[in-house]
């Protein structure tokens, strides 16, 4: 038995293939099928199966289009009920992998659907188990993405109950030296403590994993369910994509039109009204020259999560760029959260008609009062620390729809934790508002407060 585990450290994504005797099982793939291609080239076998755990919420998965490209059964739980063909895997169903045996273990609680499988090696020994969103290092799964969307929709406190079970009769019952191996590692918003190791064991996990903890079901669920991170906008868009299949990757990306604008050409530059124009480039730039209304939503490690947790799901948006490699990169990330469609154009531009003004910090320290502060920080971080006592709270992912909260009297100061997000707030609120005082951001000098 080979296992090659694939990292997406983007969306803290992990995938799996598990290869015997020519043969090749991939689990969880994400968008792009060509990683997993190349890989059984590599090694001289045939993908003869790709296995989900459960329709995703935080990325697309490319099962349906390597059923299309090799002719491999997908399986999936027959609680999903999958709108592609597939054969159905529950408890105690074994796929033959070569020489190895892949077997289906039923473990509801992250969502309602969710199997994790264990694989036992040529002499019939668990060797490892492929845990998906349900056991993660050092967490599990969080239960609260599958209230509104899914063949099978449950509550939240239904879901964890689930969970509870599913660990203590499927995952702690398993041999100590049972190999784990999650579908997310830290960063990930499908969980909420996972830790940054890549794979553990059944007995790490059973000593150092809060949830596998000898505790009672009411505990269990009451800290499973409290300080769970925001659901950004696209999940419950992918569970109902990743139930129905998503079309091939490389049609998807061939349909974006991309255009290269000189700085001459931007007072002539036609753009659809009332359409969400994305800048990436980094703040100093965006701050020094943009597109008006633009939001500086900068090229970093949670660009897609951001992206999918601002925009809407099938809302339209220009995406600029500084470079035409950065572009493409930036349509690659998109499509693996299912958002190539909605790029109207992308454009190559390094410059603008609107500026804002950089802020000089020393004006904070004596004038609070002279400014209205905006936190857009996720809950959980304001309730461990506020930074500016009077600030107003509002989430970065809630902040377009609430901009009308905020008052125009003063000048806006926007912060985070570290200067990411209160660009993008910043450059959101200066889009909605007309603010004849301006609105600032606090960018990295938060760091001194």
């Amino acid at each position: 038995m080979k296992i090659k585990q694939f990292e997406d450290k983007n969306l803290a994504h992990f995938s799996y293939a598990i290869s015997s005797n020519g043969s090749m099982a991939i689990i969880d793939p994400s968008r792009n099928p060509k990683e997993y291609f190349e890989y059984a080239k590599q090694n001289n076998a045939t993908i003869t199966a790709v296995i989900e755990t459960h329709p995703h919420a935080d990325f697309v998965s490319s099962h349906l289009e390597i059923y299309k490209s090799t002719g491999a059964t997908i399986f999936v739980s027959k609680l999903l009920g999958a709108e592609y063909p597939h054969q159905t895997f529950d408890d105690g169903d074994v796929i033959h992998i070569g020489s190895i045996q892949l077997i289906a273990m039923n473990t509801p609680g992250h969502s309602p659907d969710s199997i994790s499988i264990l694989a036992k090696d040529e002499t019939g020994r668990e060797h490892a188990i492929f845990t998906g969103d349900t056991l993660f290092i050092g967490d599990c799964g969080r239960p609260d993405l599958r209230e509104q969307v899914g063949n099978i929709t449950a509550a939240r406190k239904q879901l964890a109950e689930q969970m509870y079970e599913s660990l203590r009769h499927k995952i702690v019952p398993l041999h100590n030296d049972v190999i784990v191996y999650p579908a997310h590692g830290s960063g990930s918003l499908c969980g909420k403590a996972l830790s940054s190791d890549k794979t553990s064991t059944i007995g790490l996990e059973k000593l150092t994993n809060w949830s596998l903890q000898d505790m009672s079901k009411e505990t269990f669920i009451d800290t499973l369910l409290a300080n769970q991170p925001f659901i950004p906008k696209y999940f419950q868009y992918n569970v109902t994509l990743n139930k129905k299949g998503a079309p091939d990757y490389q049609s998807g990306i061939s349909n974006v039109k991309i255009t290269k604008v000189d700085t001459n050409q931007i007072p002539h530059i036609h753009l659809y009204p009332n359409i969400l124009i994305i800048d990436t480039r980094h703040q100093l730039e965006f701050k020094k020259s943009h597109l008006q209304n633009a939001i500086n939503l900068m090229n970093d490690v949670k660009f897609e999560t951001w992206l999918g947790s601002i925009v809407n799901p099938m809302e339209p948006f220009y995406l600029i760029g500084e470079t035409e490699a950065d572009i493409i990169e930036l349509i690659d990330r998109i499509a693996k959260i299912g958002y190539e469609n909605q790029i109207q154009e992308a454009i190559i531009l390094n410059s603008g008609n609107s500026q804002m003004p950089l802020f000089e910090s020393d004006r904070l320290k004596s004038n609070e009062d002279s400014f209205t502060i905006v936190d857009v920080r996720n809950q959980d971080e304001v309730i461990s620390k506020k930074i500016f006592t009077n600030a107003i709270h509002i989430p970065l992912h809630e902040l377009r729809e609430r901009t009308n909260e905020l008052p125009t009297h003063k000048p806006i100061l926007v912060h985070c934790a570290g200067g990411y997000r209160s660009a993008a707030g910043s450059s959101i609120i200066d889009s909605n508002l007309e603010l004849p005082l301006g609105v600032y951001d606090l960018s990295d000098a938060v760091k001194s407060y």
